[in-house]
């Protein structure tokens, strides 16, 4: 078997694109229970990934190596980008080095070959990306050497993978090198335990497999080396983390006007990327920011981070244990997962129409020449659409009662703002009276007989999820998912207060959003779901997308350290509080020029500047918020809806947006602004 022609389970050759050595290798480390890789070390896996590519070089004849050395031997292009970016450094040398050598060089483009890897078996529909930073496998059909399906070989890809280093391990087949080479590096990175249950027989069969092939001993006991070389490393030199002054506060505009991502972003640029904020009667926290910081978390976090305490007072004061906030690795995975078609493109295409409608009904008894704060349109325009959407139930007439109960436990459970005692008022017992008749209510709506016949909402898939898991979705956590659905449509409320007020606040681009908004709802008939995604409201979808950089929905994150680690050159230990402000890098230049400035143009080619982590209004990596379709879909209609049914005009035009930072934490406007309406455009009318 050659590189360009590689065994499938039956033993046939797929006459395919080929996958490489290290495609293999990073499908064997996937963890399909977790959603992500088997957990390697960060240098361990990044040496093991450079060992694969050697590897896969030498098998193209592009290299030679043996115990001693590493010899170039042919210049030309591979075609595939990372193995000819580490051919061009290997052949640029002028001196004569081992494999350990080169691996110790070239581990730092270990991560750039994981993400093209990852971005290869994601377009040859092997691995399927998931928000949030996971993958899992798609099934695909690897054709029999005519070109015809054979349905025997329809299996994941690693699965060829695995089942070859299974008889490799339990039989006495003869296994081919690049079988070898995998074994070798996947007994070194200490994952094949975990992959297979090896007895003693298998573990004397793997050292004998690792012997078989010089190439992968060379690679192997080079990687082996470089794994107790970095144990041996110190990860830092202790350094005392710098704390912001009160003064700092007291100073900045920013922070004088709530517009806590900006005044963080200052905190950056003056003391680093981490910081301490020490807060009245509480413990301080550490603050991580900075677009090193994000991309360290996006790809790392869920190694040596945990979400999992900043709950906990809050969930226990509504009676739940956990949720899939505050869940890590596999269980974590597995909420997403049964959560992720709540959320879905083609649950919204199959009730876009429904959004539209209830919007529709929400601003139909609006009065021309009533003057509404931004902040109660939001939440009357939000909330018709998601209590519906997702639970099933209007709640309009219990919404603020029931938004208020929420903010103050989120205020004394969560934050420690207030005291707990202020949860034991005549108001909040009140509120939390008509919180306990909504649950009942939602799920007295949700019994198979209500149901029937009736699209498939949130309320549906806890059900079911409760029904198939119910140790990891109990009872007792339900009535929390329905805290989370209200919470999305608190935020999602406010994201609409600050888009009208930056749209109020610049006619020009406001003319442009009316007539995109003509355009759309201009005939009066049904408005295909594409229409709001697509070119023909591309000024609109800037406009939202400008508008969650500036405000946006989650600026930071908690979490605690569950393994030490370096994060901005500065050493965590388990246990440390962290502040992940992942939206600092919106107020930074190097990322957003200009960052003050509200420019729609930003996310247009060639500039893009919302691509990477720099860009992070609905968080990081495993926990990114899964509604982020569903508001930047719910904003760009609703915008869009009341720029053609109204011309509307800031009242007071002169006054900068000032804001309230919400617990969790996101930004709140202050109810200060208002919208006049100021003429009727169009009759309200449902498509």
């Amino acid at each position: 078997m050659t590189i360009i022609e590689r065994e499938v389970a039956d033993g046939s050759v797929d006459p395919g694109r080929p996958l490489t050595l290290v495609d293999e290798l990073v499908l064997t480390l996937l963890n399909e229970e977790s959603g992500y890789f088997r957990q390697v070390p960060i240098w361990n896996l990044n040496c093991a990934v450079i060992g694969g590519a050697l590897a896969e070089l030498s098998l193209r004849g592009r290299i030679d190596t043996d115990l001693d050395s590493l010899i170039f031997v042919d210049g030309a292009p591979t075609g595939d980008p990372a193995l000819d970016r580490l051919l061009e450094k290997i052949g640029a040398s002028t001196g004569q080095h081992n494999a350990q050598y080169w691996i110790e060089k070239l581990v730092p483009e270990a991560e750039p070959i994981i993400d093209m890897t990852l971005e290869r078996l994601t377009e040859m529909n092997i691995l399927r990306h998931h928000e949030g930073e996971f993958w899992s496998l798609s099934k695909v059909v690897w054709g029999a050497a005519d070109g015809s399906a054979d349905g025997a070989d329809d299996q994941a890809s690693n699965e060829f993978v695995k089942t070859r280093i299974s008889r490799a391990i339990f039989t006495d087949e003869i296994p081919s090198p690049v079988d070898v080479i995998i074994v070798c590096i996947t007994d070194v990175c200490d994952v094949l335990r975990f992959i297979f249950e090896l007895d003693e027989a298998a573990e004397q069969r793997v050292v004998e497999i690792c012997k078989m092939d010089l190439i992968g001993r060379a690679i192997a006991d080079a990687v082996r080396e470089n794994f107790v070389t970095a144990q041996v490393i110190p990860t830092a030199i202790t350094k005392q983390i710098p704390s912001v002054k009160l003064m700092d506060m007291i100073r900045s505009p920013n922070a004088r006007n709530g517009n806590m991502p900006a005044f963080f972003a200052e905190c950056y640029k003056k003391y680093g990327p981490v910081f301490r904020l020490k807060q009245p009667f509480q413990q301080p926290f550490t603050c991580v920011a900075g677009p090193e910081v994000n991309a360290w978390v996006h790809r790392h976090g869920r190694l040596y981070l945990s979400s999992r305490h900043a709950l906990d007072d809050f969930l226990k004061a509504v009676g739940a244990r956990n949720f899939v906030n505050t869940l890590d690795g596999v269980d974590h995975f597995k909420c997403r997962k049964s959560f992720q078609q709540s959320f879905s493109r083609s649950r919204l295409v199959e009730r876009s129409d429904e959004m539209l409608n209830y919007g529709l009904d929400s601003i139909s008894s609006l009065e021309i020449g009533s003057e509404i704060p931004l902040v109660e349109l939001g939440y009357r325009v939000s909330n018709s659409q998601m209590s519906p959407l997702l639970l099933g139930v209007e709640t309009q007439d219990v919404f603020d009662d029931v938004s208020k109960f929420i903010l103050r436990i989120l205020m004394t459970d969560f934050a420690g703002y207030l005291p707990k005692l202020m949860n034991h008022t005549p108001g909040m017992r009140r509120r939390k009276k008509l919180f306990n008749e909504l649950v009942d209510q939602v799920f007295a709506s949700h019994t198979a007989a209500q149901r029937a016949g009736c699209p498939r909402d949130y309320i549906d898939d806890l059900v079911s999820f409760n029904a198939s898991d119910p140790q990891l979705m109990p009872q007792a956590n339900m009535r929390f998912a329905i805290i989370n659905a209200l919470i999305n449509s608190m935020y999602t409320g406010q994201q609409m207060s600050t888009l009208m007020y930056l749209l109020l606040s610049n006619p020009e681009v406001y003319q442009q959003v009316t007539a995109e908004a003509d355009a759309v709802f201009g005939e009066g008939g049904k408005v295909d779901f594409e229409v709001f995604t697509g070119p023909a409201t591309d000024v609109t979808q800037r406009v939202v997308t400008e508008n969650l950089r500036l405000y946006p929905t989650i600026f930071g994150s908690f979490r605690h350290a569950i393994n030490n680690c370096l994060i901005g050159g500065y050493q965590m230990s388990v246990g440390e509080r962290l502040w992940i402000l992942s939206a600092v890098t919106h107020y930074l230049d190097d990322q957003f020029p200009e960052p003050m400035k509200f420019d729609i143009d930003r996310y247009k080619s060639p500039r893009n500047e919302h691509r990477g982590t720099g860009y992070a209004p609905f968080g990081l990596d495993t926990h990114t918020c899964l509604g982020q379709r569903l508001v930047s879909l719910q904003l760009a209609i609703n915008i869009l809806m009341l720029s053609h049914y109204f011309e509307m005009e800031l009242v007071n035009k002169d006054s900068d947006i000032k804001m309230t930072v919400l617990p969790l934490p996101g930004l709140a406007a202050r109810r200060k602004i208002k919208a006049r309406f100021v003429a009727r455009r169009h009759e309200v009318t449902k498509p």
